[in-house]
C-alpha cells in the first residue's frame, strides 16, 4: 500500500498586544491555537516584554540588535504569517505594540522581516467597542512597514468578561465560530500571498 508524507503546516507567528499574562488578547490568540487545523501552527509569542524601546543608539551599538529584538525577529522571520491580536488604550494600538513594529520594521541581518509578510490583526476588548479605533491605527502602521494585511473578515470582540470562562477558555459559541472563520479565512489569505508548500511525495511501497 502507498503511503504519504503529511503535509506541513504553516507557521503563524501569535502576538498579542499587551504585557499582562491573563490579557484578553492573549486568552484569544491560545483560543485560536487551540481551534487551528492541522494545516496551521500556531504559536502565541510570550516575549514582547523583552524588547526595549527603540532607540537608534542601540541599534548602532549593536548590529543585530539587542537581545530581546533578535529574538522576535528570528521568530517572525521563521513564520509564514503574523496574527496580531491588540487591546485597545485611548483609542489606539498600545505602545508597547508599536514599538516592537518600529523594531521589526528596520532592516537587519535577517532582512526586512515585515515586509510582504501576511498579517491578520483582531482584538477583544473588556468595552462595548471591540478595539475598533486599536486595529484601524494597528493597520495603518502595518501598511507603512510593507506588510500585506488581510482586509477581511474583521474581528472585533466587545465585553470580553463575558466570552470566556474562569479557567481562560473561550466559551461564547459565537465567539468561537467567528475565531474559527477568521482563522481559516488568514489562511487562505496566506495561500494567496506565500510561496505554495512543499507537495508531499509518495514514498516507496515496502518490499514484502
Amino acid at each position: 500500500m502507498t503511503t504519504f508524507h503529511t503535509t506541513p503546516a504553516r507557521r503563524v507567528l501569535c502576538l498579542a498586544g499587551s504585557l499582562r499574562r491573563d490579557s484578553w488578547n492573549r486568552r484569544l490568540l491560545q483560543a485560536a491555537a487551540a481551534q487551528a487545523p492541522a494545516t496551521l501552527q500556531l504559536d502565541v509569542y510570550d516575549a514582547l516584554g523583552s524588547v526595549p524601546l527603540f532607540d537608534e543608539d542601540l541599534e548602532r551599538d549593536e548590529a543585530a540588535g539587542p537581545a530581546g529584538v533578535q529574538a522576535l525577529r528570528a521568530a517572525l522571520a521563521a513564520a509564514d504569517g503574523l496574527l496580531i491580536a491588540t487591546p485597545e488604550y485611548n483609542h489606539a494600538m498600545p505602545g508597547v505594540l508599536k514599538n516592537a513594529l518600529d523594531w521589526l520594521s528596520r532592516d537587519s541581518p535577517v532582512g526586512d522581516v515585515l515586509a510582504q509578510k501576511p498579517v491578520a490583526v483582531l482584538g477583544a476588548s473588556s468595552g462595548p467597542w471591540g478595539t475598533r479605533l486599536a486595529q484601524a491605527s494597528l493597520r495603518q502602521v502595518l501598511h507603512a512597514c510593507g506588510a500585506l494585511v488581510m482586509p477581511a473578515p474583521t474581528l472585533f470582540m466587545a465585553n470580553a468578561a463575558s466570552r470566556f470562562d474562569a479557567d481562560g477558555m473561550l466559551t461564547d459559541l459565537a465567539a468561537v465560530q467567528s475565531l474559527q472563520d477568521f482563522v481559516l479565512a488568514f489562511e487562505c489569505w496566506m495561500a494567496r500571498l506565500a510561496p505554495p508548500l512543499a507537495r508531499p511525495e509518495p514514498l516507496a511501497a515496502a518490499r514484502r
